[in-house]
């Protein structure tokens, strides 16, 4: 049976079109229960890291100190897409198999289920993010978005603009809410108040936004499936700008922003996660622990970079100093 974890070198050249890194960073394996096959990760305020385990139905739970992962099953035809950890402390979970958003109270075990109403339909839910009230955002695929008040439980939902597609979701620093549109190709601002969700075209045609993330300036990151780029759009101004991933069929998935401004992208076309740095516009590459690795969600705390690899049962950490 394989150790709890691995060392992996750090960085690879990807066609020679990657930058060395200035230090070097760790790089660290955990392998997870066979057929865990991790699809979102968020580290937990309390050390561990949570992740879904969308084929089980369940939120795993690792702890990085010693390597050992476990699951707590959500329900009967649960199936989880996205986690993040809330405000509260507690994991916010949004499960397509039940059509709900589930919330895990780490302390007590408590699971609490808000289902979305009947007349929504099958919503295919995907990402949440809280925003600057509070109030948690989430999208489905099928082509809705919507809200939970966790003090009152209200839930409502929203039909997008421009139908199927609403994938990723982020929040800025001031609290405004962004989502992108996977089958739209385009992203959205929500108004917090009137819930009302306004369109906003990026400048490629047909990219496929699939992921957004703010930086500390607000400007929203994008990984674009179909194009292969990664894009930046800065509100103020409404100003654009794009850089195609290295290698000869990059396929962009998703994309974080770390406590130091530094970009990350998953390329399922390289089989690695990409650093980038807007100072240098250059790309760093930590390639995946076995081929098909498939890093579909990127999420992290001050120092530590947290890569769930669907395709191999495994969860990645690059560990890298914190901001200042």
């Amino acid at each position: 049976m394989p150790a709890p974890f691995r060392t992996l070198a750090a960085v690879a050249l990807l066609a020679g079109l990657l930058a060395l890194p200035s230090k070097a960073a760790e790089v660290r394996v955990y392998d997870l229960p066979a057929g865990s096959q991790p699809h979102d990760v968020a580290p937990a305020p309390d050390g561990t890291v949570w992740y879904t385990a969308q084929r089980q139905g369940a939120l795993g739970i690792l702890d990085p100190a010693t390597g050992q992962a476990r699951h707590v099953p959500l329900g009967q035809g649960s199936a989880p897409h996205g986690v993040i950890a809330g405000p509260d402390g507690a994991a916010w979970i949004t499960d397509g198999g039940l059509n709900a958003i589930v919330r895990w109270d780490p302390k007590s075990g408590k699971i609490d289920t808000w289902r979305l109403p009947e007349s929504t339909g099958y919503a295919n839910l995907n990402t949440a993010a809280f925003d600057g009230a509070g109030t948690l955002w989430f999208t489905g695929q099928n082509g809705v978005y919507g809200r939970l008040e966790p003090r009152s439980g209200a839930l409502e939902v929203f039909r997008a603009p421009k139908g199927r597609g609403p994938y990723g979701i982020t929040a800025t620093p001031d609290g405004t809410v962004y989502y992108a549109s996977l089958a739209g190709s385009h992203i959205a601002r929500i108004d917090g108040a009137s819930g009302k969700a306004t369109v906003i075209e990026p400048p490629t045609a047909g990219q496929g936004a699939r992921r957004v993330w703010s930086d500390s300036k607000g400007n929203v990151w994008i990984s674009e499936w179909n194009s292969g780029q990664l894009t930046r759009y800065t509100p103020a101004g409404n100003a654009w700008k794009s850089w195609k991933l290295p290698g000869d069929t990059p396929r962009a998935y998703a994309v974080y922003v770390d406590d130091r401004d530094a970009v990350w992208v998953s390329d399922f076309g390289a089989n690695a996660t990409l650093r980038f740095d807007p100072a240098s516009e250059s790309f760093t590459a930590f390639p995946g622990s076995k081929p098909g690795a498939n890093v579909r969600q990127i999420l992290g705390r001050p120092g530590e970079v947290w890569l769930p690899e669907s395709g191999a049962d495994r969860l990645m950490v690059v560990r890298t100093a914190p901001a200042g």
